[in-house]
């Protein structure tokens, strides 16, 4: 049996190798390589014309009052205005002379426009920190642009992540410490009605990323991203590449582009498009700009952080980066927009003067190519 059983498995080989006419079977094609891994970026010195973006986009608040810079997206920014007529939260958005007051600080010493965000139209939410270190209590409010009224959503006492709100069509997404190490992500309807839990764990502060609400959480020893749907609130699946991540320092997306610091003794910034094959790109390592790296955004087609001296912004259609504030200056970011804020002077001190720059990153011309 064991000859006859050969005979039929070479005979089905034959046939399947030739064709009834005895043409040869067509060579194998060698497996395509995988792509070559990018070079690391490098940096370069700030073209003038960024600095001429950015200067004409610099915001002067009227009567003397001392802006601070909390939050942007597409159109609008968030800050905080401080003057002889006390403190308040305002909405600047493009177009607009005036900004609209979002609140009136009851504490002008101690209560802080900590972040905050706008849907564009009618919605805006954000959190009030009620001391001067990031463990005091916080304050959440939603603003209503048909009324110009706010009213306070939430109030959190107790250990957990920063609040960084979401609004998305019409809904406020959330998290705050419920006082056992964990946090819940809240969501509740920005026109008023009760907040409802999506999620309860060991987490960090949440992110939009499109249409997903992203943030690392602790599962036994290590941490990994997770992800739930902004429509609804279901889990979400994220990316293979960026689920596949354990024990970030940081990450942020803005749904097509991810980027995120991982190691401890040596960081670098990692950086990937969705849909690319390449694996992820290892953008700047060995750095003074990779050392304490922290805040990363996407502003358009740049990838923006800070570090304890000064921020710094990375072109990937380029490869290079380039230090883009004076010592000890910050960022915000969000779609297209870019806002710069740092202290002309001593900022402990009277005569300092607080520089805020908002800017359409399209209007940035690309960084200056390695070499």
């Amino acid at each position: 049996m064991v000859p006859s059983i050969l005979a039929g498995l070479l005979a089905g080989v034959t046939l399947a190798g030739c064709s009834p006419g005895g043409t040869a079977p067509p060579r194998p094609q060698p497996a395509t390589a995988p792509p070559a891994p990018r070079a690391a970026a490098c940096e370069v010195p700030l073209p003038a014309a960024w600095g001429a973006v950015f200067a004409a986009g610099e915001y002067r608040p009227s009567g003397g009052r001392r802006p601070a810079l909390a939050d942007t997206g597409p159109g609008w920014t968030a800050l905080q205005l401080t003057g002889d007529d006390g403190r308040r939260a305002v909405l600047v958005r493009d177009g607009e002379t005036s900004p609209r007051t979002l609140l009136r600080f009851t504490d002008p010493v101690e209560h802080q426009l900590l972040a905050a965000d706008f849907d564009g139209r009618r919605w805006a939410a954000f959190a009030v920190l009620e001391g001067r270190t990031l463990d005091s209590p916080w304050s959440l409010y939603v603003w209503d642009a048909a009324t110009g009224r706010s009213r306070r959503l939430t109030r959190a006492d107790r250990p957990g992540p920063l609040p960084r709100p979401v609004v998305h069509d019409g809904t406020v997404v959330w998290a705050q410490g419920t006082g056992t190490g964990k946090a819940t992500v809240f969501a509740a309807p920005a026109g008023g009605g009760h907040a409802r839990a999506w999620h309860t764990g060991v987490l960090d502060t949440p992110f939009a990323a499109g249409g997903l609400l992203v943030w690392r959480e602790a599962e036994g020893a290590h941490t990994r991203p997770a992800a739930l749907s902004l429509r609804d609130g279901r889990p979400a699946a994220l990316p293979a590449p960026v689920a596949a991540l354990r024990d970030i320092r940081a990450l942020v997306s803005d749904g097509g582009t991810w980027a995120w610091v991982e190691g401890e003794t040596e960081p670098r910034l990692m950086v990937w498009r969705a849909g690319e094959a390449r694996p992820p790109w290892a953008a700047v390592t060995a750095s003074p700009a990779a050392d304490g790296m922290d805040q990363l955004r996407i502003a358009g087609r740049l990838v923006t952080w800070r570090t304890p001296e000064t921020s710094y912004a990375l072109d990937p259609g380029v490869g290079s980066y380039a230090r883009i504030a004076p010592p000890y200056g910050y960022t915000a970011a969000d779609g297209n927009a870019l806002v710069l804020a740092y202290s002309l002077g001593n900022a402990k001190t009277a005569g300092a003067r607080a520089v805020i720059q908002v800017v359409d990153v399209a209007r940035l011309p690309a960084l200056p190519r390695c070499g």
